[in-house]
């Protein structure tokens, strides 16, 4: 569907721009899960940021990741909205349909939770006396405390939702269960679930937690049926969540496209991080072409402002989403490694030099500096040490230098599992 076009900037609005398209505009296909880390896109496309760049976004609606991954793959989508592993799975041709998929441009930072069942809540706290103002770890140490109690019992471990076998959320999960002493292959069992049914599974008793992006967790815990422990940023806040994925040939045939669709998405990217922007924004996810969500709670969810049950307990994440601030654009290389090493800590894969290289390759940063000049990158380089600064650290206090990979990996256990094959139907 083309977007319609934006209301005029009000005198002294930095806002959107015009949204005359040109003539002879080029249209993309571009397929996208209703999440408002699509806003970005969503936004470049609703507010005229492609138009001015002489181009036109039609956005489909997608119902799950692999159907996303397959219509980029068949061309019948020219760009997509991903998950920031699928590219990296891809490139080391992981999953049951790798086509070679490229990040030019990250989609920004943040929106993911953890939330599980009202019912689990209320038997950890019961378990290891949980106080208001437990964090993150504490949550996580309490169900292996329950866990502990599941297994003596007899009981049926519990069913936990993940959106996709390669994705953040995958990853995210298992780096909170770990760090509190689970092992999420043998004390619970790990389901994929697409991120808008993870509410209804929960509620249905299908699942007894998920770990998905946003709105999907406040709107299972508004429900009253499910309480949010963890937030990314509590994992590590610097985590790459959604790209644009597009395939390297398709790429290399469209150089100026591409170009054209970093520019509108950077400055698309700008305005959705100011605040004065966010009700307009919120307005345009709720959409029913887009996410479908009480308008609400998308401008709560953009502000980092939860409601973390239905009994008033609330948490304020600063920065909770970030779109252009802090570099959050920029397709950074020790991330996408970062990714590497969690499929080989998880057994999706094992480690090789060549693995290194291909895992690498899927993030390209040289198209994002050809689009908007050398300075527009990050001076701390490509291949940063992840997890270092104090605003930025990982939850259980590692730190990742993607210059050793192999070295970061003996610190978990996890790595020495053999590597199967992950299925990744959903």
């Amino acid at each position: 569907m083309n977007m319609t076009a934006a209301m005029p900037r009000a005198e002294g609005e930095s806002a959107a721009p015009a949204t005359i398209r040109p003539a002879n505009a080029k249209t993309l296909r571009a397929g996208f899960i209703p999440l408002v880390d699509a806003s970005v896109l969503i936004a470049a496309a609703e507010f005229g940021f492609v138009r001015k760049e002489g181009l036109t976004l039609d956005l489909v609606r997608d119902v799950s990741w692999a159907n996303v991954r397959d219509r980029l793959a068949f061309r019948q989508f020219d760009i997509a909205h991903m998950l920031s592993p699928m590219p990296v799975a891809s490139m080391l041709g992981l999953g049951s349909n790798p086509s070679p998929t490229i990040a030019p441009y990250s989609l920004g930072r943040g929106g993911n939770a953890i939330t599980l069942s009202a019912r689990l809540f209320r038997r950890m706290r019961e378990t290891a006396a949980l106080g208001e103002e437990a964090g993150a770890l504490d949550h996580a140490q309490a169900l292996a405390l329950v866990l502990a109690d599941m297994r003596k019992a007899g009981e049926a471990k519990p069913t936990l939702g993940v959106t996709y076998p390669f994705s953040s959320h995958n990853y995210e999960f298992r780096y909170w269960l770990a760090a509190g002493g689970i092992d999420p292959d043998r004390d619970v069992k790990l389901v994929v679930v697409p991120p808008p049914l993870t509410s209804d599974a929960l509620a249905a008793g299908a699942i007894d937690g998920f770990c998905v992006g946003a709105p999907w967790n406040m709107v299972a815990s508004e429900r009253g049926v499910g309480r949010i422990v963890a937030a990314k940023q509590d994992i590590w806040p610097s985590a790459p969540e959604k790209v644009i994925g597009m395939r390297p040939d398709w790429a290399e045939a469209h150089p100026e496209t591409v170009a054209r669709l970093i520019v509108a998405l950077d400055a698309a990217a700008r305005w959705c991080d100011r605040t004065d922007n966010r009700d307009r924004l919120a307005e345009a996810l709720a959409d029913p072409r887009h996410i479908g969500a009480p308008v609400d709670i998308i401008r709560r969810v953009l502000a980092g402002d939860f409601s973390l049950d239905a009994t008033g307990n609330r948490r304020v994440i600063r920065n909770y989403f970030r779109f252009h601030d802090d570099h959050a654009g920029y397709p950074r290389p020790s991330q996408a490694l970062w990714i590497y090493s969690q499929m080989i800590r998880w057994g999706q894969t094992s480690y090789s030099a060549e693995g290194a290289r291909a895992a690498a390759s899927a993030y390209r940063p040289d198209l994002y500096r050809a689009a908007l000049g050398e300075t527009a990158a990050p001076g701390d380089g490509d291949l940063r040490i992840e997890g270092s600064a104090s605003e930025d650290r990982f939850m259980d206090g590692h730190v990742f230098d993607p210059r050793r990979l192999e070295e970061y990996l003996t610190h978990f256990p996890a790595a020495q599992k053999t590597p199967h094959s992950a299925t990744d139907d959903a």
